[in-house]
């Protein structure tokens, strides 16, 4: 039986309903940005730009770089719309549309995000690049799916729970990691570690305008934290929704963060265009290369 068409939203012309796309216009591998001005900085390196697609915030550059067919997308900020591109994504590459039914033998793509982050600690450079070895979310989007936990996950999670007690009084954290693969090809030799994920940017983040914190001391709290190895680097508003839709899908992904700003030294970045065209020209390069 076919997915209904209240779940799978496909328009008359064929194509999926936010994203607005044919299954034939994305390549395999996937750079998404938050910002969609980002999209054209980034398909500038193309070899070649093949299809230009605008529907809603969602901007869309499909070409190829080398021998491969590479897709930029677009996306605006935050986990609801990495829960929209990812699942519509899947869907273009593992669902047939006339039949509307799972393909038999799931393809697997790779998933990039190239985004600005804010680091933790002292000791990360503004200007630089941090590598996600995991997304740890306290935005709650994985909470509605369903998995089976790891005993990294688990282990992490209970250690979390018992020495910041007060994040839980508010949401439920989770944690994924990226790709091996990809952390090999691409991070290798830069900065590496857990990202936060916030559903916000100014209360989630601990950034206190007018209105009062629930959490005090959440910046410093978070950055002294470590867990087998691992320390908490940045803090953002995609990673742990592209890690775990990634990891229930089956894709391979890796996030990669220009740090533009320093929470605990209050520093911000004086050219934070060349930081992130230095992110967008490094990971390009070494995707070339895989």
């Amino acid at each position: 039986m076919g997915i209904k068409e209240s779940e799978l939203i496909i328009t008359k012309e064929g194509r999926i309903y936010h994203l607005g796309l044919k299954p034939d216009e994305i390549g395999d591998f996937i750079i998404t940005v938050g910002d969609p001005d980002r999209v054209e900085r980034v398909s500038k390196y193309f070899d070649e730009i093949e299809i230009k697609n605008h529907k809603r915030e969602f901007i869309t550059h499909t070409g190829r770089l080398g021998s491969k067919r590479i897709s930029v997308i677009g996306t605006g900020i935050g986990p609801d719309n990495i829960d929209i591109m990812l699942n519509e994504v899947d869907a273009l590459k593992n669902i047939d549309f006339e039949t509307r039914t799972i393909n038999s033998v799931p393809k697997s793509i790779f998933i990039i995000r190239m985004g600005t982050s804010g680091a933790l600690r002292e000791d990360i450079p503004i200007d630089s690049m941090v590598i996600s070895t995991h997304g740890l979310g306290i935005d709650g989007l994985m909470n509605f799916y369903q998995y089976e936990k790891n005993e990294f996950q688990n282990s992490f999670e209970g250690r979390l729970k018992e020495e910041f007690p007060g994040l839980y009084q508010i949401c439920f954290p989770y944690i994924f990691e990226g790709s091996d693969f990809l952390l090999e090809k691409i991070g290798k030799g830069l900065i590496q570690g857990i990202t936060m994920t916030a559903g916000g940017f100014y209360g989630p983040q601990g950034r206190q305008l007018r209105i009062e914190q629930k959490i005090h001391e959440m910046i410093d709290r978070l950055a002294a934290f470590e867990f087998k190895g691992f320390g908490i680097c940045n803090f953002e508003m995609e990673t742990s929704a592209i890690y775990g839709i990634s990891k229930l899908l089956g894709h391979n992904a890796l996030s990669v963060n220009a740090i533009i700003a320093n929470r605990a030294t209050k520093k911000y970045s004086s050219d934070q265009y060349k930081t992130v065209d230095n992110m967008i020209k490094t990971t390009l390069e070494r995707i070339d290369a895989i």
